[in-house]
């Protein structure tokens, strides 16, 4: 059996890794990654080699004006920019923005790890086992001498998060590389304290924000992406093995959930966080973006009308809206659990939108897309 991915905005699945400035270049709007084995090899004929490890060692970005040449002969690969205006943005970007993330590869190419898949499944089956209930429960939990350390954890194994158990997925094949750029990422953010109500600012690392007017003086993060449209494939399986009622008993299961039940909670979940994307894009004015939220709640709508597809969020950039199993984020007893996390807690405003924050993927130059979604099938 097969599935099929398709990401309908910028995605990106890493490894961990990143380029630092010192592994490119850039020349003629694309990011160039050097071989590093062949410059070394070159290098080691002549007189030149110290001069390079010196730079290597104490420059930030390697100086064009010297080894450009290098971008042009001896690159392993080469990911162009979305937009060629992105190449006068790097330029003028601190050096902690020039570290790019990159999609998860080995020797076939990029790929996508099978793990996103089941991680994000796994999310939407919690999020359709979380109640109102679960919260007060965990929100009651807090109020003893001592916070639970992990206050979650049996409501979340009650609600049967192992259950994705039942479907094996293998990573997908490769995807070629024209399938990759390099995108311009920005986070937004909402002000209240200004009058005539909130306000779209743009976040500036260690400095706050700035209006939307300064849109450009907000720290930027570049990222390796898939672009909108590419297809990644692989195959999975049912395990109907654990669907016996021995096992099922054994697992501590009332009863193993279908393909069907799983895709209809990845379909609500997503649903659940396109209400809160289009609260934000409406308190934000961003127009763009929601069109995009329009745009995949359409998509939406198009999945549930077939029983074997699902929307999911996946990877970098997707943040809390994608990872939290209950998003009514107007929920006293749930602003009283985050409350209780030093670092959400101090974001937390009455009548303010939460999380205040998104990571937008700018296109043509201007904030358009949530990173991260995509349309999934399932064939049998």
């Amino acid at each position: 059996m097969e599935y099929k991915v398709t990401a309908l905005t910028p995605l990106l699945v890493g490894d961990g890794r990143e380029l630092s400035p010192i592994d490119y270049m850039v020349w003629k709007d694309q990011v160039n990654v050097l071989d590093q084995s062949r410059i070394f090899r070159l290098l080691a004929r002549g007189p030149r080699l110290e001069g390079y490890l010196t730079q290597l060692r104490r420059a930030t970005k390697l100086d064009f004006a010297s080894w450009g040449g290098f971008a042009q002969n001896f690159s392993q690969r080469r990911i162009p920019f979305e937009n060629a205006a992105a190449t006068a943005i790097w330029n003028a970007s601190p050096t902690e923005s020039l570290f790019i993330p990159t999609f998860a590869s080995d020797h076939r190419g990029a790929y996508l790890p099978a793990s996103s898949l089941k991680g994000a499944l796994r999310t939407g089956l919690v999020y359709s086992r979380f109640s109102p209930g679960t919260i007060d429960r965990i929100a009651g939990s807090l109020d003893g001498e001592r916070v639970p350390r992990r206050v979650g954890e049996a409501a979340e194994n009650a609600a049967g998060a192992s259950q994705v158990k039942i479907i094996s997925v293998a990573d997908s094949a490769a995807v070629p590389t024209s399938a990759l750029k390099v995108y311009l990422t920005r986070v937004a953010s909402i002000d209240t304290r200004q009058s005539g109500g909130p306000h779209v600012v743009w976040k500036v690392a260690g400095r706050g924000s700035v209006p939307a007017g300064r849109v450009g003086d907000s720290t930027p993060v570049f990222a390796e992406m898939a672009v909108p449209g590419t297809a990644f494939s692989g195959t999975w399986e049912e395990r109907k093995f654990l669907e016996t009622p021995e096992l099922s008993r054994a697992l501590g299961w009332r009863s193993a959930p279908d393909m069907e039940t799983m895709l209809k909670a990845s379909n609500d979940y997503a649903e659940a966080q396109l209400a809160l994307h289009s609260r934000y894009a409406e308190a934000t004015g961003l127009q763009a973006v929601a069109e995009t939220v329009r745009r995949l709640g359409r998509e939406l709508e198009t999945a549930r009308a077939q029983s074997n597809t699902c929307l999911l969020c996946l990877g970098w950039g997707s943040g809390f809206v994608s990872k939290s199993g209950f998003l009514d984020t107007d929920n006293e007893a749930f602003r009283k659990v985050l409350r209780a996390v030093p670092a959400i807690g101090r974001s937390i405003r009455e009548g303010v939108v939460f999380p205040k924050t998104r990571r937008l993927v700018f296109t043509g130059g201007q904030p358009t897309a949530l990173p991260g979604w995509t349309r999934i099938e399932f064939r049998k």
